[in-house]
């Protein structure tokens, strides 16, 4: 299962473009049951579109990946986020997988990655939030190792709120 994926890094124009056309795929496909078709457009605008994707690698040191497939190179997913200095840990901004991926043990093998690139850079821990109604990825991480640490509610804007756990996995 080690070999299960391939990282491809975004760091061009064209890929940034490719992941943001991606990301609302995505999106649209998986979220409006959950947050409603209001929220999910205002969140792939704000998090998610290619004005967010730019700004975040530019101005706050994300990092994003396509998650490929590795039998066939397929994309099947991306992921990205960014190391915290301040807490020694990996914030994992994102894990998103198509619809047609999902259960096939791609978000484990991402976790594996995460926790090689956590050991390699010398980082204690990394976290992630989830939304507290996507029970499949709470299952997925709970599962991967992750424990809850604390709940939020965080206000974006426009009348919205994001009502997360924050998830921890310790790499030590």
């Amino acid at each position: 299962m080690q070999d299960l994926i391939e990282l491809t890094p975004v760091t061009t124009p064209e890929n940034e473009e490719r992941l943001a056309a991606l990301a609302r795929e995505i999106w649209e496909g998986y979220w409006p049951p959950l947050i409603g078709e209001d929220q999910t457009r205002y969140m792939v605008e704000n998090f998610q579109s290619l004005d967010a994707i730019r700004r975040d690698i530019a101005e706050h040191a994300y990092e994003y990946w396509f998650v490929c497939a590795a039998d066939d190179g397929r994309i099947v997913g991306y992921t990205g986020g960014r190391v915290e200095p301040e807490t020694n840990r990996f914030f994992i901004s994102k894990i998103y997988l198509k619809p047609e991926e999902r259960g096939k043990h791609f978000a484990s093998a991402i976790v594996r990655f995460y926790t090689e690139l956590c050991r390699s850079r010398g980082l204690d821990a990394m976290y992630l939030t989830v939304n507290k109604g996507n029970v499949l990825g709470i299952r997925a991480y709970e599962g991967n190792g992750f424990s809850t640490i604390d709940a939020v509610e965080t206000d974006i804007g426009s009348g919205f709120v994001m009502d997360d756990y924050i998830m921890e996995k310790r790499v030590g």
